[in-house]
């Protein structure tokens, strides 16, 4: 299953930028514009129920900025899902979601949330939206969203981002194989494997050369290496490693 993998750009990082001084600079729209120009295949925001980046009125403003599709990632509440089906986004990634946290710390346990999760499935299919859902590389979490009807997964990699960061290619080796797993057996039921978090210049190789994702989720480090090389150079850069793995 191999072919050109896609980057979607998480955008949400000029917006905390811009909401620590409040006022309208930077203004996340640039980044879309950007982001679209370097290469980028989609562009990834999260309107987090506390509001902390991506805001209300970013939404459309940021749709009128690109041509992208738009990947809107979003807890599992009523009042997410009515924005959602208003909004209709290309995609919208069903993440886990905490007010305390600073980043999303792990993969929606979509098992034990069946019943919630359900009917929110259901009605961001029928309001068009290509619905994921944020999930470890577990083969029963996997099993549960073909269940849900889910068309996509994004296998969450921050566990390997850690591992990576402790000890390198070596120690994240173990956790690289649950995901090459993960992804063939989706590929298997049928569901389109994605996969994000935590990734690098220096990490993404080995999950990029993974033939059955399709698609990986990149933002906080590329707004951060923008301060140093900028945004267009370091979405550049990233796709080229992105294309090297993928061969």
């Amino acid at each position: 299953m191999t072919g050109r993998l896609r980057l979607g750009v998480n955008i949400d990082h000029v917006a905390t930028i811009r909401n620590a001084r409040g006022g309208a600079h930077p203004d996340p729209m640039r980044a879309a514009e950007i982001a679209a120009a370097a290469g980028a295949d989609g562009i990834t925001i999260h309107l987090r129920e506390d509001r902390r980046h991506i805001r209300d009125g970013d939404l459309d403003a940021i749709r009128a900025a690109t041509h992208l599709p738009i990947n809107l990632e979003m807890a599992a509440t009523e009042e997410m899902t009515e924005i959602a089906v208003r909004f209709r986004p290309h995609a919208a990634c069903i993440v886990p979601e905490r007010r305390e946290e600073r980043t999303t710390e792990g993969g929606l346990n979509v098992a034990g949330l069946h019943n919630q999760i359900a009917p929110i499935v259901s009605r961001l299919n029928e309001a068009g939206a290509r619905v994921s859902l944020f999930i470890e590389p577990d083969p029963v979490q996997i099993a549960v969203a073909e269940v849900l009807g889910a068309p996509v997964v994004e296998l969450h990699t921050g566990r390997y981002a850690e591992l990576w960061i402790e000890g390198g290619a070596e120690a994240a080796a173990p956790e690289l194989e649950r995901l090459k797993l993960a992804a063939a057996d989706a590929r298997r039921r049928g569901i389109e494997p994605h996969a994000g978090h935590g990734l690098t210049f220096e990490n993404v190789g080995p999950v990029a050369a993974i033939p059955e994702i399709a698609e990986l989720n990149i933002g906080h480090f590329l707004i951060g290496e923008a301060i140093f090389i900028g945004l267009d150079a370091a979405i550049r850069e990233m796709r080229r490693r992105m294309d090297e793995a993928r061969g």
